[in-house]
């Protein structure tokens, strides 16, 4: 995959809704004898083999770009609410000046307003205030390509996908991962079991049993542990993960997966913080500057289907090809999206990924969970 540097708001191929958003901070250069301390707080383990564990390698990755300059930390293991709030409050006592929120809901408006010395990164929501930024990016470029594997590997057309909660996020995933199924396995569909956890692997194990009763012999999913795969690679079927490259759990099983980078952006901000020129903002990453990416195929991916999903990839990166783009149809036949026009990131009304609350046709289940 062609890899670029990775780029800040202007790079991005966002509206000009999102280049309002950004607000200016006042400069407050750190001193240059003090390591810069930030924390990582997660919701799941950091060796969860999915999202935590990804954002751990950013830290990492932070951490050996650094050196001495900064102090790294982090908390695993953290719900939305009381327990974020008072993880936060720790971590202020213990002077940290920059904390990663690696999870959808964990910064509000009144958190951000008691702590306005800590600089807020949120990964995915749209809070952005003079202490909040928020940072994530166009995943669902990368499972369409992961759904183009999983319909190729399709013999009945009939895939399972595992996912957590009913939210813009996981709606618009599920979508992504289905448009690309039926790209290569027409009139494939794809049925969706929620779990309503991030990080639960008993449930999503159960989800995956559940979906291959039903007759699934593909299974994909939108949650952050590697359960579905092991069960995948228990029966034999074929398996395409997400957030992280996790083919050891299911070696025989796996396709590829949707995965982040989110080092690069990541060390941006505390570079620009110690700087003092930190400002906060809408960030939303792309292949195109590498923030997100396809993990390795394997064995049961096809040279020809390979092909055929590196040529997408590089469609998509180019700007050629867009998987969201007019004509849509939802479950019920009706037209969300006309012919020709391309859905926008936080564009409002019908058009907007950030509020997708509909499945595309061919997705067997609830959207409202």
């Amino acid at each position: 995959m062609k890899r670029a540097k990775l780029s800040l708001v202007a790079a991005a191929p966002l509206t000009a809704m999102i280049a309002s958003l950004l607000i200016g901070a006042t400069p407050t250069p750190a001193s240059a004898a003090t390591p810069y301390k930030a924390a990582w707080i997660y919701v799941g383990p950091h060796n969860d083999g999915g999202w935590s564990q990804a954002q751990n390698d950013g830290r990492l990755y932070v951490q050996k770009a650094l050196g001495s300059r900064v102090e790294t930390t982090y908390k695993e293991n953290i719900a939305v609410g009381t327990q974020f709030s008072q993880t936060v409050a720790s971590l202020s006592a213990q002077g940290y000046k920059m904390i990663f929120a690696t999870s959808y809901g964990y910064v509000t408006p009144q958190l951000a307003a008691q702590y306005p010395n800590i600089k807020f990164e949120q990964a995915t929501g749209t809070l952005v205030a003079k202490n909040v930024s928020e940072y994530f990016g166009a995943a669902e470029d990368t499972i369409f390509l992961s759904g183009m594997a999983a319909g190729a590997a399709s013999k009945t057309g009939k895939i399972g996908f595992v996912v957590a909660y009913p939210i813009p996020e996981v709606i618009r995933h599920t979508n992504a991962f289905t448009l690309g199924a039926q790209l290569t396995h027409p009139g494939a569909t794809v049925r969706v079991v929620w779990t309503h956890s991030w990080y639960d692997p008993a449930a999503e194990r159960k989800a995956a049993q559940s979906l291959y009763s039903a007759g699934v012999d593909v299974l994909g999913q939108n949650v952050d542990s590697p359960a579905t795969g092991e069960f995948a690679e228990s029966v034999g079927i074929p398996w395409v993960g997400y957030d992280s490259n996790s083919s050891n759990f299911g070696p025989k099983s796996w396709l590829t997966a949707s995965v982040y980078n989110w080092g690069p952006y990541e060390l941006t901000q505390i570079k620009d913080a110690i700087a003092g020129t930190w400002k906060s903002g809408f960030y939303y990453g792309s292949i195109k500057d590498g923030f997100t990416k396809l993990a390795p195929f394997g064995k049961r991916v096809s040279a020809k289907t390979r092909a055929l999903i590196l040529k997408y990839e590089q469609k998509i990166e180019n700007g050629t090809y867009y998987e969201f783009t007019g004509p849509l149809y939802d479950q019920q036949g009706k037209l969300r999206v006309r012919k020709g026009v391309r859905m926008q990131v936080l564009q409002g009304g019908t058009n907007s990924l950030y509020g997708m609350n509909w499945f595309v046709k061919g997705v067997i289940g609830s959207p409202n969970g």
